[in-house]
């Protein structure tokens, strides 16, 4: 199956979650058409769960949670980010600002 390129999966989850009242932008723009994507789900800039899609074991490739926040060293999150970007240049960052900001990607 084919691979919707990652700047118009990033650029319809952005449109959504607008569209639905929410908050969407993208915080790193990776490569156009292979990038992988991170998604950061929150609810008014809190309790940010991190998504990435991963292989599963029927060869598909489903969104998986591989980081939370942590509400006492919030920078840990941050430097997470900041890691993953300097390792991988084609890295797309997208943060969805609404409640249940999972169903988008779910």
């Amino acid at each position: 199956m084919d691979r919707l390129p990652a700047h118009l999966e990033v650029g319809g989850l952005v449109k959504a979650v607008n569209a639905q009242g929410g908050f969407a932008t993208v915080l790193a723009k990776g490569e156009r058409d292979a990038g992988t994507i991170l998604v950061i789900c929150c609810e008014n800039g809190e309790n940010s769960h991190l998504y990435e899609r991963m292989p599963d074991l029927d060869g598909g490739r489903k969104w998986t949670r591989i980081r939370s926040q942590d509400s006492e060293n919030k920078h840990d999150f941050q430097d997470y980010l900041a890691k993953r970007k300097a390792q991988d240049s084609d890295l797309w960052i997208v943060e969805l600002d609404i409640a249940n900001s999972e169903r988008f990607i779910l």
